[in-house]
C-alpha cells in the first residue's frame, strides 16, 4: 500500500508539473519556415534560402524559405510574422524598411514594432550610375542641373529618396523621374534615362562602359573601391537598404541563438561570400544589439530626409 500511494504521488506531480519528471521539448523539434516578403532571386532570398539549408543540416528538422510578396510591398508579409506565435519556427528575413518603415504604414499587427533583429547579414549594392559617354563622370558634375532624368526602381525605397535628397543637398534639381521595372545596361544604352538607381549586378556586363557616380551603401562597394558613397559625399545620407533575420519580441533567448549560431556562420562561408564576390553585395554578420543600434540610427536618418524633401 505505502508503495502504491508513492507510485500515485509522482504521477500526480508530473502530471501537475509539480515533479522533476516533468517532459519538455527542446527547440527546434518540428518545421521551420524563413519568410522573405519579395519574390525568389534577389539576394535576400539566396542567403536565406543557405541559411535554411544549414538549418536544417544542423538540427535535423525541415527548414525552408516561403516567399510572400504583395502589392503591398514587404508589409503583408511581415504582419503574417507577427501574428505568428514567437517560437521561433516563424523566422522573419526583411529590409530595412520593416523596422524602420512599417509601424507607419497603416497595418495593426506591424505597430508598434513586434520584431527584434537577430542580425543583419547583407546590404544591397545600390549604386548610382551613368553612361559613360554622357558627360556625368560624377555627381559634382550634376551639380546647378535642372535637366537630367532619374530611373529607379520606386519613389518609396531608400535608394530613391537618398537620391532625391542628394539633389536638394548638393543644388540641383532632377528634370523628371520615373520607376522602371528593370534598370541595367539596356536602359542606359537606349538614352531614355540620364541616371540610374540600380543595384551594381544588373550592370556588371557593361560595367566598362559606366561611370558609377556613388555608392548607396555603407561602405564602398569592392568591385568599386574607388567610388564614393553617398555618405562620404554628403554624411547625412548615410543610409543603405539591408536585409537581416528578426523574431517577435517575446521569442526566448534560447531560441534567438539557435538562429543566430546558423546565420552568422553560414553568410561567412565561402559559398555565401561567393555570392558577394560576383555581385558587389555585402555579406557579413552583424549582431542583434549592434543592428538594434543600426535601426535606430537609420530611423533619425530618414526622418531627416522626410524632413529635406518636405522643405
Amino acid at each position: 500500500m505505502r508503495r502504491l500511494i508513492s507510485t500515485t504521488a509522482i504521477a500526480a506531480m508530473a502530471v501537475t508539473g509539480l515533479g522533476i519528471a516533468t517532459a519538455t521539448t527542446e527547440y527546434p523539434e518540428k518545421p521551420v519556415s524563413f519568410v522573405v516578403p519579395f519574390p525568389p532571386g534577389d539576394l535576400e532570398d539566396v542567403i536565406t534560402r543557405m541559411i535554411a539549408e544549414d538549418f536544417q543540416e544542423k538540427y535535423g528538422v525541415a527548414a525552408a524559405v516561403i516567399n510572400k510578396p504583395s502589392d503591398g510591398g514587404p508589409f503583408p508579409g511581415a504582419a503574417e510574422v507577427a501574428v505568428a506565435p514567437a517560437d521561433g519556427y516563424m523566422i522573419g528575413s526583411f529590409v530595412v524598411g520593416i523596422p524602420v518603415v512599417g509601424p507607419q504604414v497603416g497595418i495593426p499587427e506591424l505597430n508598434p514594432d513586434p520584431f527584434e533583429p537577430l542580425g543583419i547579414f547583407v546590404t544591397y549594392p545600390f549604386v548610382m550610375a551613368s553612361a559613360k559617354n554622357s558627360g556625368i563622370n560624377t555627381v559634382e558634375d550634376l551639380k546647378g542641373t535642372d535637366d537630367k532624368v532619374l530611373g529607379h526602381f520606386g519613389s518609396f525605397l531608400i535608394p530613391t529618396q537618398v537620391s532625391f535628397a542628394l539633389a536638394k543637398q548638393m543644388g540641383f534639381e532632377w528634370g523628371s523621374e520615373a520607376a522602371f521595372d528593370a534598370l541595367d545596361c539596356n536602359t542606359l544604352a537606349s538614352g531614355d534615362v540620364d541616371v540610374i538607381n540600380t543595384t551594381l549586378q544588373l550592370i556588371l556586363p557593361c560595367l566598362e562602359d559606366v561611370n558609377v557616380l556613388a555608392s548607396i551603401t555603407g561602405e564602398r562597394i569592392a568591385k568599386t573601391p574607388d567610388t564614393p558613397t553617398v555618405g562620404e559625399v554628403e554624411p547625412s545620407l548615410a543610409i543603405s537598404l539591408w536585409n537581416g533575420l528578426f523574431v517577435h519580441k517575446d521569442t526566448p533567448q534560447d531560441v534567438r541563438d539557435k538562429i543566430i549560431a546558423v546565420a552568422s556562420e553560414t553568410v561567412m562561408s565561402d559559398r555565401a561570400q561567393e555570392v558577394a564576390r560576383n555581385t558587389g553585395a555585402q555579406i557579413y554578420w552583424l549582431g542583434a544589439d549592434e543592428s538594434a543600434a543600426q535601426i535606430q540610427k537609420d530611423i533619425a536618418t530618414t526622418a531627416a530626409i522626410e524632413k529635406m524633401l518636405a522643405n
